[in-house]
């Protein structure tokens, strides 16, 4: 037996906002849709894992996602000219990685970042 995919579950009755935060803002696109429950994706292929923390790096509080990106500071623009607060960064980590965290619609707290380059 081999996992083959995580999924992350986020409980909402209001999944027409998860639209505008994961398909309008980061550009994900629903790969299943059964009214009740939508998941977003895209076509990238990814590893299974899952992570537990018990705090966020940088002493800051643990993100309830992680979510990589090609380009962070392109996303951060996105995020604010969606009118979403950052509430940390965009931080440049000693673990080379540059990140911001921001709050999604139902109050998760999404870990946004891109591996930098080694020195």
């Amino acid at each position: 037996m081999k996992v083959k995919r995580i999924v992350a579950n986020i409980e909402t009755h209001k999944i027409d906002e998860a639209k505008h935060f994961y398909q309008d803002v980061l550009g994900m696109h629903p790969i299943m849709d059964h009214a009740w429950l939508t998941t977003y994706g895209t076509n990238e292929k990814m590893t299974v894992q899952i992570s537990f923390a018990s705090q966020g790096g940088s002493d800051t509080p643990t993100p309830d996602l992680s979510i990589e990106v090609d380009d962070v500071d392109t996303a951060l623009k996105r995020v604010k000219n969606a009118g979403y607060p950052i509430e940390y960064g965009p931080a440049d980590e000693p673990w080379e990685v540059r990140r911001f965290f921001v709050r999604d619609p139902f109050g998760k707290l999404v870990n946004i970042l891109t591996h930098m380059p080694s020195q």
